[in-house]
Parts: structure tokens; C-alpha cells; sequence
């Protein structure tokens, strides 16, 4: 099974970008370039991972990079609704004290509102959000 990014929207200042299948060594490249190309349009990125069945660790290693690139232009990346195998390996490997991961894209999109995003060296609050 080869990995396909399901959809890509924009929603409350965030791309929200869905995956499914398996995320490995053979389609993390290009997946990760993908998300590159997203991080450079709007460095907030959400990954939906609903649909994931399974990632491997070049795989976690490639999004940490992503999630770099996200931090170093203002935002950040954040996991949604991973399923029990990716869940497993966020726990085993300890990334999921690194990540940002939510029960759901609701939950990211609520945890991000309250976020403050750093934007060209000055702090900015979302719209919506509390000081």
C-alpha cells in the first residue's frame, strides 16, 4: 500500500493536510516535499492521521524535519487522530513528548487558537485567541 495524501485545505489560518495507508522509507520523500511545498505557503500545518495504518522510523524522522522547517518560518506541526500502530511507535520512540498530537483536527485547530505564533521575530496571537 503506497501512502496518499487524501486532502489538502486551508481552515482557520491552517493546512490541514489528511494522510492514509503507510507512511515509509519508499514514499516518505515525497510526501515530505509535499509538506515542505505547504509549509513554505503557511508554516501552521496539521496532519491528519485518521487514515494512517502505519509510519516507520524514517518516516517520524522526516516529519521531525518538517516540523522544523514549520517552527523556523513561525508556526509548527501538529498530529491529529493518530491511530493505535502510529500512536505506538509516537510512544515507543518517545515523539510523542516532541509532537504536538490531538485526539482529532478539532482538538489541534482548538489547542492551536490558543497558541502564540511567532512571526518574523515578534509574537502574534491568532485571531481569536487569549493573551
Amino acid at each position: 500500500m503506497t501512502i496518499a495524501v487524501l486532502s489538502t485545505r486551508e481552515d482557520s489560518g491552517h493546512i490541514i493536510v489528511a494522510l492514509r495507508g503507510e507512511l515509509d522509507v519508499v514514499d516518505a520523500a515525497s510526501v515530505m516535499a509535499g509538506l515542505a511545498v505547504a509549509v513554505a505557503r503557511n508554516s501552521r500545518i496539521i496532519l491528519d492521521l485518521t487514515a494512517l495504518d502505519y509510519i516507520d522510523c524514517y518516516a517520524l524522522h522526516a516529519l521531525g524535519r518538517v516540523r522544523e522547517q514549520a517552527r523556523q518560518a513561525g508556526g509548527d506541526l501538529l498530529l491529529a487522530a493518530p491511530r493505535w500502530p502510529v500512536r505506538r511507535l509516537l510512544d515507543l520512540t518517545g515523539l510523542i513528548r516532541v509532537f504536538s498530537v490531538h485526539a482529532s483536527v478539532d482538538e489541534a485547530m482548538r489547542a492551536a487558537g490558543f497558541r502564540r505564533w511567532r512571526v518574523r521575530g515578534r509574537r502574534q496571537l491568532l485571531p481569536g485567541s487569549r493573551r
